[in-house]
């Protein structure tokens, strides 16, 4: 039966479960009472809500709060063990897969380093379904148990319709990967768990926004600041976030070659990799063997000494012309959105510190037109190095979420192909 909008009796009770679920989950315990206003639904209709999902184990009663008079009003909360997610973060030098409950605590974790193979397509499909089975076991879970795994990746991603997420991450050398297919293919888990992939920065950004420093903000731009530097701008318009390939905005016309293959991007300039290269070339002496974290945990105790030691002055001078850099692409951003904070993250973000973003705010404000430069707050990202792992796994839980607390159905391309497709593409590969 089709009700108001042309929506289903269905999808009103969907939406309504939803509407509940989200309120208990960033704000409750809450008693029946308080998500009549919270949600917008009449008392009847959160009575049988409630009754649902307590009847389907998602809810939990925790307790009771004072009344002045009569019976006192019991509390809900979500039950954390009612499901699990898996957040896998391809990062720039390992697969990084943590298995966790509903309230987002973690009960696995394990890490994969890429190796030799780097981003080989195989290699990494490889690390994320080793990482995934390994932490099912350590956990004793079985992936049944799952609401859907997320991976989040460098690169642009386009959702297809028969390939699902498709990467296009250049400076790693993926053009169009099927990688959610690939995943699939490989059996590992059962058709019905679903794969959601999507861009590291905007996994970042999800993360922040749900739970860190962006909480409360309507319009902001989180910043994932490691070899690399992307973004991820989050506006009423695109409330779950747009991932922007801001590291590869052109800062300086016919400059250093970036990994993109362009020539003056700003990664080219402002990337820790190229940061520690930048000092390479200026006579710095990172470590032999050194990586990528270690030669930066070098530049920044070479410019910064402790024990009275004076700054070693070609570190400090790639550093400030860094923050130059930097500051000068915030401007860009703080012009072009005008968002009210803009957050820095990623391993590289909050390694510099807040000594070094004082520098990349001072020049970021001086830059940027008076009006929007007044409005926006420019802070580091407050959930570690961990949070693109949380973001990703923020993506299964917002999407459980969206279909009001009901478990995962097969994906669209997990149904057989009719046999006239299976024999075409057979005679086609």
């Amino acid at each position: 039966m089709a009700g108001l909008g042309g929506r289903t009796v269905r999808d009103l009770r969907r939406e309504s479960r939803s509407a509940v679920l989200q309120r208990l989950y960033f704000d409750g315990p809450m008693s029946r009472h308080a998500l009549g206003p919270a949600t917008g639904l009449s008392s009847g209709s959160v009575s049988n809500v409630v009754a649902e999902l307590l009847a389907d184990g998602l809810v939990e009663e925790a307790g009771s709060v004072g009344s002045d008079a009569g019976r006192p009003p019991r509390l809900l909360r979500i039950r954390s063990d009612s499901g699990r997610l898996i957040g896998v973060d391809v990062g720039e030098t390992r697969v990084r897969v943590e298995l966790l409950d509903l309230a987002l605590t973690e009960l696995a974790r394990t890490e994969r380093p890429l190796g030799p193979r780097g981003y080989e397509v195989d290699a990494v499909v490889g690390h994320v379904h080793e990482g995934i089975a390994e932490v099912l076991r350590t956990a004793r879970l079985a992936a049944d148990d799952l609401l859907g795994v997320g991976i989040g990746v460098p690169g642009i991603i386009e959702h297809a319709d028969e390939e699902g997420a498709v990467v296009h991450g250049q400076t790693i050398g993926w053009d169009a990967v099927p990688l959610e297919r690939l995943l699939r293919r490989t059996g590992r888990l059962p058709a019905r768990i679903p794969y959601f992939v999507d861009n590291g920065a905007k996994a970042l950004g999800q993360a922040e926004m749900w739970f860190g420093a962006g909480r409360g903000a309507r319009n902001a731009v989180v910043i994932l600041f490691g070899s690399g530097v992307g973004a991820c701008v989050v506006t009423e318009e695109a409330a779950q976030g747009r991932a922007v390939e801001w590291g590869h905005l052109t800062v300086r016309v016919g400059g250093r070659r970036c990994r993109c293959g362009a020539r003056g991007c700003l990664e080219a300039y402002a990337g820790a990799e190229a940061l520690v290269a930048r000092w390479r070339e200026a006579g710095g002496r990172p470590s032999a063997g050194a990586g990528g974290e270690t030669a930066l945990t070098e530049l920044l105790a070479a410019a910064h000494p402790v024990s009275g030691r004076a700054p070693d002055p070609v570190a400090a001078a790639v550093l400030a012309e860094t923050a130059e850099y930097l500051g000068a692409g915030l401007s860009d951003l703080i012009n072009l959105f005008q968002p009210e904070r803009i957050l820095i993250g990623g391993w590289a973000g909050l390694q510099l510190g807040g000594g070094f973003l004082d520098e990349v705010r001072e020049h970021a404000l001086a830059q940027a037109l008076r009006f929007p430069a007044g409005r926006v707050g420019i802070d580091l990202g407050r959930l570690g190095p961990d949070a693109v792992t949380v973001g990703a796994a923020v993506l299964p839980l917002a999407a459980f979420f969206a279909r009001g607390g009901q478990r995962p159905r097969p994906a669209a391309g997990s149904v057989p192909s009719p046999a006239w497709r299976a024999a075409l593409d057979g005679r086609l590969a």
